[in-house]
């Protein structure tokens, strides 16, 4: 792994006089310390810990409830006792907009790390077997590619009932896996063919301990990246999809519920509107961000972290 410039000659560096020479620092480490070294990455994650924060205890900060309605305020502007104005059927903007970003956050990070999961499983097993189980992984992989998911999910939408948003979750990671299952597979019949894989077969170890214990940690980058991206990708989904009603049903709230909503009174009564969308762009933005700094930081090739 080629390391940037001061960083080798850090760990050329020797030690205190007596103590020896200083042990390389991890790889973990030295990814640690390129993303913390990139203005975005870092950025972008302290964004993304605001948004967190913001979104489950910034509620314990408001008297409001999403399911609260205030029968003296509708479609109030911003004020001390709403602060970010109402709706209206009389919600508090603020209570119910961070209602969607916990739900949206929620869905987004389920979605990202099960479709990573699965892309990592079924790409490591059909790259490490040949024959008729890498035919058929690869067909279900080429099949769910061709398939309109916008369209499915829209069908399915009856089922996404209250308190079956779990059920939606599953369903939107079906179909964020297949590209990143394919590189996996790709990188998978290369590492089959690396001498520690060769050894560990000849030593007798299942093929199932070396996929886990000796290929998918060789991946772990790449998993670690595309699941960050993933995040924003699912945020994205779900807010297309509960936009138009396909998605998060009522009485629950997403950002793409409240989206529609406040799209038709967003002209006379921005704040119905602008928060919420202005909270998406912020989120997803962070989310690229830190996607873009670990995706260098765990690249040697890359330049210096911006």
């Amino acid at each position: 792994m080629t390391l940037p410039e001061e960083e080798v000659a850090e760990e050329l560096t020797p030690g205190v006089p007596g103590r020896g020479p200083r042990r390389a620092p991890s790889r973990g480490r030295v990814v640690v310390r390129r993303f913390l070294r990139s203005r975005q990455g870092a950025a972008g994650l302290a964004v993304l810990v605001v948004m967190f924060l913001l979104a489950f205890a910034g509620p314990l900060l408001s008297p409001w409830s999403y399911t609260d309605r205030d029968f003296t305020a509708f479609l109030q502007p911003p004020s001390a006792s709403h602060w970010f104005g109402t709706l209206q059927t009389g919600a508090d903007v603020y209570a119910v907009t961070l209602r969607g970003m916990q739900k949206s956050l929620i869905v987004g990070l389920l979605a990202a790390l099960v479709s990573t999961a699965l892309a990592a499983l079924v790409g490591a097993f059909a790259g490490y077997f040949p024959g008729w189980a890498d035919r058929t992984l690869t067909w279900l992989t080429d099949l769910l590619l061709v398939l309109p998911a916008f369209l499915i999910l829209a069908i399915m939408s009856p089922v996404f009932g209250e308190g079956t948003w779990a059920l939606f979750v599953l369903m939107l990671s079906l179909f964020l896996w297949m590209v990143t299952s394919k590189i996996v597979r790709s990188m998978t019949v290369s590492l089959k063919r690396r001498e520690f894989i060769q050894a560990a077969r000849f030593m007798g170890v299942r093929p199932v301990t070396i996929i886990f214990r000796h290929v998918l940690p060789n991946l772990s980058s790449l998993l670690i990246v595309d699941a960050t991206l993933n995040v924003s990708a699912a945020i994205l989904t779900e807010t297309s999809l509960s936009y138009f009603g396909f998605g998060i049903q009522p009485p629950d709230v997403s950002f793409g519920t409240l989206i529609a909503d406040g799209s038709k009174t967003a002209v006379y009564a921005p704040w119905t509107f602008w928060f919420v969308a202005g909270l998406l762009v912020v989120t997803v933005l962070a989310v690229n961000l830190v996607g873009d700094a670990l995706r260098d930081a765990f690249d040697p090739t890359s330049t210096r972290p911006r």
